[in-house]
């Protein structure tokens, strides 16, 4: 059996429901509860419920962090983002998915990181994701039948050395494990079109981002690249550049309208050259290791903010809350308040923002730990805003 609604054996229903009843307190704050949508999650963990059940509450944690139920009304991506990631969601195949194309040989990847954040494309493409399962939604409304998985057109021409840049990959590797753990069956099938002989070598670098489930979905297509795509859409549902008859309204054959074609970004929006930031501390962090910073919050509703650079390499950084209690405390005891990440501060300036809750000692840490052969210079300045009505603090109450 399939493992998928009206195809489920006895014993995968029997897990179906005792997997519905062992996440019934955190079921309503799922963005889904019908079968379907559960069904995703228990394939995903080959039918293990407890597998299963650990999945889908750490995607809860997910979306509470990220902001993931508001982050298409109320979030926007940086303009350069906006105007030059390629890609984009164009018609529906035969069985009504949507589709999306990733347009790889006009991508910048070294100017959009030296332009943006890792983590603005990060939340972008949670973004898109957001964007795309909405559309399958409409669509299983529209069709009367579930849609929940999207096709996806990779169009490889023009993949070069530019493309496997070193933080390129990273990134690319961190939204990949991103979609792996957050959005499991929401892929139909991959088209890898018009592919260079270096694919195989840029697949190998990626591929160990990817489950074995979704690596069986990729279809390495060959020259009769347009046949193949025709036989799982519908012409008018396929751009006439893809060997469809769809065009925009202009009759644009590429319906640029809906898939952008990104381009060399410009220096001018490189942030490294265009913010010139003044840091009042610089410390060095030593491979393995982890620079601690202590910072006195004296009121509920701060704004606990850190501006830092790396030099070289990126660095780690989270924040962290000690318990009320005092004393000396170990990261692992402590209430974490920003998850440990690692930045690309050495290419993007960060700056850091949050409001603290409650008052208290913050602890900033910039971790190398990760390093075994590199240690990391880091520039960074911390300040903490009070609240209109909050306490006025005294010089040195900030940095411990």
């Amino acid at each position: 059996m399939s493992g998928r609604g009206g195809d489920l054996s006895p014993r995968q229903a029997e897990r179906l429901t005792e997997f519905r009843e062992r996440i019934q307190d955190v079921l309503d704050e799922l963005p889904a509860q019908h079968d379907h949508f559960l069904l995703r999650w228990l394939r995903a963990r080959s039918f293990n419920v407890q597998k299963a059940e650990v999945m889908i509450r750490k995607h809860l944690e997910f979306r509470k962090k990220m902001n993931v139920d508001s982050i298409i009304s109320d979030w926007k991506p940086p303009e350069v983002i906006e105007r030059y990631v390629s890609g984009g969601m164009c018609g529906y195949d035969r069985e009504g998915s949507p589709i999306w194309y990733d347009v790889i040989g006009p991508l910048d990847p070294k100017g959009l990181l030296l332009s943006a954040t890792k983590q603005d494309f990060m939340k972008t493409k949670i973004r898109h994701t957001e964007m795309l399962q909405r559309e399958c939604r409409r669509q299983s409304e529209k069709l009367g039948q579930n849609i929940e998985a999207i096709s996806l057109i990779y169009d490889c021409e023009g993949l070069g050395l530019k493309h496997i840049w070193k933080p390129a990959i990273e990134t690319y590797g961190e939204i990949l494990t991103m979609f792996e753990e957050n959005y499991p069956e929401g892929l139909k099938r991959v088209f890898l079109i018009k592919a260079p002989k270096m694919l195989p070598m840029a697949y190998n670098l990626i591929k160990h981002f990817l489950c074995e489930e979704t690596r069986r979905k990729i279809l390495f297509l060959g020259s009769n690249w347009q046949e193949v795509l025709r036989n799982h859409i519908d012409p008018d549902q396929l751009p006439v550049v893809y060997g469809g008859t769809l065009t925009d309204p202009d009759g644009d054959p590429r319906c640029r309208t809906m898939i952008k074609y990104g381009g060399t970004i410009p220096r001018s929006y490189y942030l490294r050259d265009s913010l010139e930031v003044q840091y009042q501390h610089s410390v060095t962090v030593s491979r393995g290791s982890v620079f601690q910073l202590e910072v006195q919050v004296p009121a509920a509703g701060s704004l606990l903010r850190c501006q830092f650079s790396s030099d070289g390499a990126d660095v780690g950084f989270g924040v962290y809350r000690q318990n009320k209690d005092g004393g000396s405390q170990k990261v692992s005891e402590m209430l974490q308040v920003l998850p440990n990440e690692r930045y690309n501060a050495h290419l993007v300036p960060e700056d850091t923002r949050l409001t603290c809750t409650e008052p208290g000692v913050y602890v900033l840490c910039f971790d190398n730990t990760y390093s075994l052969l590199q240690s990391k210079t880091v520039s960074y300045t911390v300040e903490v805003l009070l609240p209109a009505d909050g306490p006025t603090p005294s010089p040195g109450d900030q940095l411990q």
